[in-house]
């Protein structure tokens, strides 16, 4: 078992803090953007893919941040109210930020690439007074991604739903979620990311990503054992090494390992929103008090779903869609 206590009694299992965007996905698969004329609009960005994962299974969730006064920002949040996700801490911005854009583009299922536009984007305009105490103390957990530390007054405002966490005993969750164009430079990802880091009980990352935090404090071997060592002897009680196809490796504070493998997508589409969809469902199932390695087949199905999808937010599979995959491969073997 996981180790981790949640509180009992909350109105919410789970709550996330960050970045909710647009992605335009290429209609046009197998060629590159220049030639791609179409795209298909979805709700994007990490933390709120992840929440809206939980959702689909049936958690009760909630988003905290910012979107910007204009028809995307209110796409963003209509979609988040009609998965039954509390969006009272999601804020309206004032100050002419944007809607963050993610354009894809598919070149080949295993060959894809994000173009971002993330110049004043609302997400990083959210303020530490605009974070809602009430909502974390009634809610188990709470996410926070590596994204929303790149810029103030973000930055603070994670800072800030930590502290609320840390008073009302509410687990703390952290997508590294690294994103080159957001940071000034890698020593400042690596900085904030373990400040971050370092108040968090379940740490969730790629193998890239754990050595970008390691630039500044760490092992800086890229070795997963010493990474989770590292941690583990903090306040960390899980620490999750994602190696995209090759699966990923779970550790815990009581120094067991558990490694997980893939489920083979039947049609793959593309690449990303895997990560996503393997958090969403991994934390799904730390909720139901699963043992470790069924929250990383859970997570992993997951990712086979979506990553056989044009779309990653609409794809987040149900529970039975993630059993009956499950359920399918094992009749196979």
């Amino acid at each position: 078992m996981s180790g981790l206590k949640f509180p009992e009694n909350r109105e919410l299992d789970f709550v996330a803090l960050g970045r909710a965007c647009v992605d335009l996905n290429a209609n046009e698969i197998n060629r590159p953007m220049e030639e791609t004329s179409t795209f298909t609009k979805y709700v994007g960005g990490s933390p709120a893919n992840i929440t809206i994962a939980l959702a689909r299974l049936g958690a009760r969730t909630g988003f905290i941040g910012k979107i910007a006064d204009d028809a995307l920002g209110r796409f963003i949040k209509q979609y988040m109210d009609k998965q039954n996700i509390n969006t009272d801490n999601l804020v309206v911005d004032d100050t002419g930020a944007v809607t963050g854009l993610a354009l894809t583009e598919i070149k080949a299922p295993t060959d894809c690439s994000i173009l971002m536009y993330r110049e004043h984007a609302a997400d990083l305009e959210l303020k530490a007074s605009e974070v809602r105490e009430d909502l974390i103390a009634k809610s188990k957990a709470l996410l926070i991604s590596g994204t929303a530390l790149a810029k103030s007054p973000s930055r603070e405002a994670v800072f800030q739903a930590l502290a609320y966490a840390r008073k009302h005993k509410v687990v703390t969750i952290l997508d590294i979620d690294y994103r080159a164009f957001t940071w000034q430079s890698l020593e400042e990802a690596s900085t904030y990311c373990n400040l971050a880091a370092a108040q968090c009980d379940v740490i969730l990352g790629g193998r890239e990503e754990f050595d970008i935090l390691e630039l500044t404090a760490g092992p800086d071997t890229k070795d997963d054992q010493a990474t989770a060592n590292y941690w583990l002897e903090d306040k960390a009680q899980i620490v999750v090494v994602k190696h995209g196809g090759n699966g990923s490796i779970v550790y815990t504070k009581d120094g067991t390992v558990y490694k997980g493998g893939i489920f083979p997508a039947k049609n793959m589409v593309k690449t990303f929103g895997a990560g996503d969809a393997y958090a969403g469902a991994f934390i799904y199932s730390l909720f139901q008090n699963r043992p470790l390695d069924k929250c990383q087949e859970y997570g992993s199905a997951a990712a086979s779903i979506v990553v056989s999808s044009h779309s990653c937010s609409d794809a987040m599979p149900t529970v039975e869609q993630i059993e009956a995959l499950i359920a399918e491969h094992k009749a196979l073997q």
